[in-house]
């Protein structure tokens, strides 16, 4: 999906164990009421320092129901540098940079959620991944996403970089210990002079100007073959360089199931392993992502086999329209960002709720000890179908 940021892509499994903050949101008692906890937009709760600007936030965007804590340090570095005029923000989250004053900001997004604050707050912004062409500003802002690897990291920098002008200025932001002074070092390589210059905890912001000179190559697409399908995962993807153990899990589970001639919607698809595996054994399949990357991937998976499928950006199934489904397959994250919350696999599980057509099932796989159950219980007959090395596999059979 990502929607939702993923955590680290090549290695590190969505469904690793959650730190002290895992925090389940209460069942909804209707699908509509579910709808409306999730895609409340809503103004972000800022720190004292920052309370003369604004954000909007909501579930599935990095730092809600506040900000991200780099994006916060970054605003507060532009306030005390006087940054005025126009500023490209690469990582534009719900939009503070934009409250900053005699600043006219040029929003760039690719996550869904975060896509779907900037509308409502009025502000127009480009979907939009790392190297994807983009007018260039004097003023850059990007959040370095260290959580998605070194690969995503790379791509964002020289992305920043063929975005600034020479003479133009690039301001850094992320976390020390997600790689931050790494990359610093290999922006400042490119750009040719810039230093750090805010700091608050592990959260850093350098200033980098740029010389004249060639942008440094994209990361090349990653691929591997699974069960006979070949997946590409463009830089920062989750499960990039292999599958990962609960998908593995899921499709060995499943290998005996009949999808032919069903719809079926692969929910949060990452790279597009699972879509893939059913639209090769027959199904009519959609897949569905919040993370722009992710989406593309999907596409070249899709295209690499030479299967059909619909592939969509949405924020969990705010963009499916009317479509329902007699399958749904789900890997569900339930990482935004650096945060662990459980607010994006809940309505996972809740679309589910909404877009199973009558007798339609939905199987999830996750860590043995996340509570999916509770959501499930009252509108599906549920069943846990396997438990090995740490995950279950459950089926909801809709009622």
């Amino acid at each position: 999906m990502t929607g939702p940021t993923r955590p680290r892509a090549s290695t590190k499994s969505k469904t690793s164990k959650p730190g002290p903050q895992l925090k389940l949101r209460r069942a909804a008692t209707s699908p509509t009421e579910a709808q409306e906890l999730y895609f409340k937009v809503v103004p972000a709760v800022l720190p004292p320092r920052l309370a003369r600007l604004k954000a909007l936030t909501k579930p599935g965007v990095r730092g809600a129901s506040g900000i991200d804590d780099a994006q916060a340090l970054l605003a507060e570095t532009l306030l005390k540098a006087r940054v005025k005029g126009e500023v490209l923000d690469l990582t534009a989250l719900g939009g503070l940079l934009a409250s900053l004053p005699g600043v006219g900001l040029r929003a760039a997004e690719g996550s869904a959620p975060a896509l779907a604050v900037l509308k409502a707050a009025g502000l127009e912004s480009a979907a939009v991944i790392p190297g994807d062409p983009l007018e260039r500003a004097p003023t850059v802002t990007l959040i370095l996403a260290g959580d998605r690897g070194n690969a995503y990291a790379q791509a964002q920098v020289s992305w920043a970089h063929a975005c600034t002008p020479p003479g133009g200025v690039l301001y850094l932001a992320g976390d020390r210990d997600k790689g931050f002074d790494r990359y610093v070092r290999a922006a400042g390589a490119a750009f040719g002079s810039g230093e750090t210059i805010a700091r608050d905890g592990g959260m850093r912001v350098a200033r980098l100007v740029r010389r004249p000179g060639p942008t440094p190559p994209q990361p090349e697409a990653e691929t591997y073959e699974h069960e006979g399908l070949k997946v590409v995962a463009l830089p920062g993807v989750f499960s990039a360089g292999k599958a990962d153990r609960a998908t593995a899990l899921l499709l060995r589970t499943l290998n005996d199931l009949d999808v032919s001639g069903k719809t079926v919607l692969d929910l949060g698809c990452g790279a597009g392993l699972i879509g893939a595996w059913a639209a090769r054994r027959g199904g009519t399949a959609t897949l569905a992502d919040a993370d722009l990357s992710s989406v593309r991937s999907a596409e070249q998976t899709l295209a690499a086999n030479q299967l059909m499928g619909e592939v969509i950006h949405s924020d969990v199934d705010a963009d499916l329209g009317e479509r329902t489904f007699d399958l749904i397959l789900s890997n569900p994250p339930f990482h935004v960002g650096r945060g662990v919350v459980l607010d994006v696999a809940a309505e996972f599980l809740n679309t589910a709720r909404r877009r199973l057509n009558p007798g339609g099932v939905a199987y999830f796989v996750a860590n043995d000890f996340l509570p999916y159950e509770k959501l499930l219980t009252g509108w599906a007959k549920v069943e846990e179908v396997v438990r090995e090395s740490g995950f279950k596999v459950l089926r909801a059979e809709r009622l």
